[in-house]
């Protein structure tokens, strides 16, 4: 059963989120200061419905019109609002939504065990990508190297054919590998082929290194011995 409508309280809520929206496009340079603040109404449209008062038919279909360039972010500073505890998320205007979201994924890892005071103390004095890393050693135990999230604009007649190339991709290298080193494969590929023939012996080679790389070990080491019996 839907909880009762609040008519009163979910007004106010949705003229917060759009205050704060509208706010956020007038003083792009000062948004993060806000973003603690929408993640928990955007929580609370979703618990209490309050989608329902303007005839909408779910909470994506309200995100759509809130966010419609991108639904994640909406879902970002829930995650925050939603793992962080009240001690962390007071103090997250100073470090900014982005690096309150890596603390988000620590929190939700370590429950009561997140030790707040010293991942804030991390996330304030270390600069954005370098937090980032930290936050992925803490989640896998490994050492990464540093990454970055790449945005660009695809037509919805593209991404059938990309997605099929990714998935190709991935029963070739495993199904572990992130859509990230399939895209990658793919490319290498694409520049390998393209300089076979009295092409660029640099790019060749190059494409031909990353390719290695996804190579299993027992793999890369009869390659390597392919190698010498022809160079012997």
């Amino acid at each position: 059963m839907p909880p009762k409508l609040n008519r009163e309280r979910a007004l106010f809520v949705l003229g917060k989120i759009d205050e704060i929206l509208a706010w956020e496009q007038r003083k792009e340079s000062e948004r993060d200061t806000k973003f603690v603040e929408l993640g928990r109404y955007l929580c609370e449209v979703r618990a209490g419905q309050y989608w329902r008062l303007e005839k909408l038919k779910s909470f994506d279909e309200f995100l759509e019109r809130r966010f419609p360039e991108s639904r994640r972010k909406a879902y970002y500073l829930m995650s925050i609002h939603e793992n962080l505890p009240l001690q962390a998320r007071r103090q997250l205007k100073e470090i900014g939504w982005a690096k309150g979201l890596e603390l988000a994924k620590v929190a939700r890892k370590e429950g009561q065990k997140f030790n707040c005071a010293t991942w804030l103390h991390k996330a304030k004095e270390m600069p954005k990508d370098r937090f980032r890393r930290e936050v992925e050693r803490e989640l896998t135990g490994e050492d990464t190297e540093p990454w970055e999230i790449v945005y660009f604009k695809l037509y919805k007649s593209q991404i059938p054919v990309i997605d099929r190339a990714l998935e190709t991709a991935a029963l070739m290298l495993g199904s572990n590998r992130s859509r990230g080193y399939c895209l990658e494969m793919i490319c290498a590929d694409f520049l390998a082929g393209a300089n076979l023939d009295n092409g660029d012996p640099e790019t060749l080679l190059f494409s031909m290194t990353r390719f290695f790389r996804f190579l299993p070990e027992s793999h890369k080491q009869v390659f390597l011995e392919n190698l010498s019996e022809k160079a012997s």
